[in-house]
């Protein structure tokens, strides 16, 4: 009963069984891609977020003085 309340949990093991996974499939030769790749998602992403809250004071500030 215990267990069912655990589902969403991934420890060690499981997270070990899907690297183990990731690596028959995409092959060791396409895991530093794959790896570089995804931490420019990550990159970008924040980049984006940070970007986008520091350009809205300057939009606003910018219409309100060309009004």
């Amino acid at each position: 009963m215990l267990h069912l309340l655990m589902i969403g949990t991934l420890g060690l093991p499981e997270m070990l069984i899907i690297l183990a996974i990731v690596f028959l499939i995409f092959g060791a030769n396409k895991l530093p891609q794959l790896g570089s790749g995804l931490g420019e998602g990550i990159k970008n992403f924040k980049k984006s977020i940070k970007g986008s809250s520091d350009d809205a004071p300057e939009d606003k500030s910018n219409e309100e003085s060309q009004a």
